[in-house]
């Protein structure tokens, strides 16, 4: 596979999601890129304008919240956004090789993960299978510091807000290869919360100049 590098800042990428998430929202895309010539000049190359880690969630279709097309995104998807060593690697894979801008961090409202994560630390909650329960178990903790400063059944919305920034936070202390290109100043990270309903991605946390 033949890659290429990208002349594009944090800057101007992350403003670039940002416009097309303004279409979707609007109920205007207009779905660049997504033709039969471009998939036949993409064949033997890759040169996407951003990495998005995301949850797995079927209405997260990263392309189309943010108005992408073929080649645009270079996507990595898993239940809750939990970070592990291939969300690492193919991370670090779009920052060293594909020579990506920006790595957009999506979590989202009524994730079933983190429900999943809530529920489980309830006194009658029934067993996980053991696969999801290791999947969740880096959502913990932050349910346990939303509940410690409710005291009552945590607010998921709430709670995956503090998800997201655990997430960000875990990639940076796990990946020198990221932290190094955030502090040259050649890519940025962006933690935002997908509204369901609106449609409207929301940064929550920023790393790097955007």
């Amino acid at each position: 596979m033949t890659t290429t590098s990208t002349t594009t800042t944090p800057a101007l990428a992350w403003q670039e999601m940002r416009e097309g998430n303004e279409r979707f929202v609007a109920g205007e895309p207009s779905h660049p890129r997504q033709d039969v010539e471009r998939r036949e000049a993409l064949a033997t190359y890759q040169a996407p304008q951003a990495a998005l880690f995301g949850c797995s969630d079927s209405r997260l279709a990263a392309e189309i919240i943010f108005d992408k097309g073929l080649g645009d995104l270079f996507v990595v998807r898993n239940a809750g956004q939990v970070i592990s060593e291939s969300v690492i690697g193919s991370l670090e894979y779009a920052v060293a090789v594909l020579h990506v801008p920006l790595i957009v961090v999506l979590g989202h409202d009524e994730c079933g993960a983190v429900a999943a994560a809530i529920d489980s630390q309830a006194e009658d909650a029934v067993a996980l299978p053991p696969h999801i329960r290791t999947l969740i178990q880096k959502i913990i903790p932050a349910v346990t510091r939303v509940t410690a400063a409710d005291g009552h059944r945590p607010d998921s919305t709430e709670v995956g807000r503090e998800h997201l920034r655990d997430t960000v936070a875990e990639l940076l202390e796990s990946s020198e290869l990221i932290s190094d290109a955030i502090a040259a100043g050649t890519l940025a990270i962006v933690g935002a919360n997908y509204r369901l309903l609106q449609g409207t991605a929301v940064p929550d946390i920023v790393v790097g100049l955007v």
